[in-house]
């Protein structure tokens, strides 16, 4: 059994959001069509309360884009996005998320921030995802969405490293790329962990079957 993980397709990293990925919007009917060869669909969902410390606006003299310490963990500063109940926060309109099987909800405690969908940066708090997914009986993830260097990378990983057989379909993702080789080098590490990167057109060239689920 496999499922399709959705990282982070919201608002606020769309063109015109608060923290664009670049070209963001482009994925979003690749991973439209994607949905329909899988039964099994998670979105992760940015959800961060106000005031979150890993927004630059929570540190006196520090700008977007700053790196810090924080309670141990090499934390980048962004601008406020993806608030809780915001219009930010909310999955971008033209995304099919009535075929969600499973919103996980990450980013929800103040003080630590949550790229992967499965874990806080300091694995200190579970949001669920792994339980859930064992419980339908999923053995494989394919991840999509925003951003191949942060949030996706990071689910890949932790997907890979929980015993879930990982693939990121690399065309349905997009890079923030705060340094020009960001997107390159998540893709090498996520290839050095053992993920299978693949394109979407492995997918959907499949005759949708059960199974293909």
């Amino acid at each position: 059994m496999r499922a399709l993980i959705v990282v982070d397709v919201q608002n606020d990293f769309l063109p015109g959001g608060a923290l664009a990925v670049p070209r963001g919007d482009e994925i979003v009917p690749l991973v439209n069509q994607l949905m329909k060869h899988f039964k099994w669909i998670v979105a992760t969902q940015d959800w961060h309360p106000p005031g979150h410390l890993s927004f630059a606006s929570s540190h006196y003299g520090k700008s977007a884009g700053d790196v810090i310490d924080l309670f141990g963990v090499t934390q980048v500063l962004w601008p406020d996005h993806c608030v809780q109940e915001s219009c930010g926060a909310e999955f971008a309109k033209t995304l099919h998320s009535n075929k969600f099987s499973q919103v996980i909800q990450k980013g929800t405690r103040r003080e630590i921030d949550s790229y992967s969908g499965f874990f806080d940066q300091l694995k200190q708090s579970d949001t669920g995802l792994a339980a859930w997914l064992r419980s339908q009986g999923v053995e494989q993830c394919y991840i999509v969405g925003l951003a191949t260097d942060y949030c996706v990378k990071f689910t890949a990983i932790d997907a890979q490293e929980l015993g879930f057989a990982t693939f990121v379909i690399t065309d349905a993702c997009r890079a923030v790329n705060l340094q020009a080789a960001d997107e390159k080098q998540a893709l090498e590490e996520m290839n050095q962990a053992g993920i299978q990167l693949i394109r979407a057109d492995s997918i959907l060239t499949l005759k949708r079957s059960t199974n293909n689920y």
